[in-house]
């Protein structure tokens, strides 16, 4: 008989709070296709009137590393681009507030669900980085949820570059709400926060983050289809290729030189 593969994604409710977590820490949390769709199935499941609110986190010490560079190695992207374009839309429609509560650190597509959500909180230390532009790729999807909340010099700079940059650079530059000292500090906060959501009026709060991600969805509603088509292009690109390569092995790719 054959068992049951451990669920990558896992919803809990306490009250009025709904808890999602990412646990596929064996590939830090990656996209892949498996955990998007679970992650859809748990963001279905949190649509209920009573939930004030979802907290999305994760095991690990890798909120999400973006894309499963495996599956875009094995079979091409378009339906990867066009299901994380899906799942940013989908955090960003859902109809009550979700907390990113991070305790350690993002890249890539990992940050497009951090410029979804409404308010993200992370420890000071922890490290982010769009690492695209260091395997022949671009932050294309993730710019139509990150572009609208982080500052153009920041983005003029750590598009362009991949450099890291820690949880208070990222508060500062606008992609965090606000970065703790440490997990226990983001921890205290994302209980603050709950405990200020549930004096909200539901309907209240429906409107009022509506009237927040109007930008963000003016953004996905006009540009998505073209993100969605220039991303699939990259990844299918020779450069993507390598670079892709050179990450598995652990390597430059040939066009950066040598340590």
């Amino acid at each position: 008989m054959a068992v049951a593969a451990e669920p990558l994604v896992k919803l809990t409710i306490d009250e009025d709070i709904a808890t999602i977590t990412l646990d596929s820490p064996a590939n830090r949390n990656a996209l892949s296709a498996a955990l998007v769709e679970e992650l859809h199935g748990c963001l279905t499941q949190a649509s209920h009137p009573t939930i004030r609110a979802v907290v999305l986190t994760h095991t690990g010490p890798t909120f999400c590393a973006g894309a499963d560079l495996k599956e875009a190695a094995d079979g091409g992207m378009q339906r990867g681009t066009e299901a994380l374009l899906g799942l940013l839309r989908r955090i960003v429609e859902f109809p009550v507030p979700v907390i990113a509560h991070l305790r350690g650190n993002a890249r890539a597509g990992g940050i497009g669900l951090i410029g979804a959500a409404d308010i993200a909180v992370a420890p000071a230390g922890v490290t982010f980085s769009f690492s695209e532009v260091r395997l022949g790729l671009a932050p294309a999807i993730i710019s139509l949820t990150v572009l609208p909340r982080i500052d153009q010099r920041a983005a003029g700079r750590y598009f362009v570059t991949g450099e890291t940059f820690d949880g208070t650079t990222a508060a500062h530059m606008g992609l965090l709400t606000c970065a703790a000292p440490d997990a226990a500090g983001v921890d205290e906060t994302v209980a603050r926060l709950a405990a200020a959501l549930r004096l909200c009026s539901p309907q209240g709060l429906r409107a009022s983050k509506r009237l927040t991600t109007a930008r963000t969805l003016e953004s996905l509603n006009q540009h998505g289809t073209a993100m969605v088509t220039l991303s699939a292009e990259l990844f299918a690109s020779e450069e993507a290729a390598e670079g892709m390569l050179a990450f598995r092995e652990r390597r430059p790719p040939h066009w950066a030189p040598l340590p």
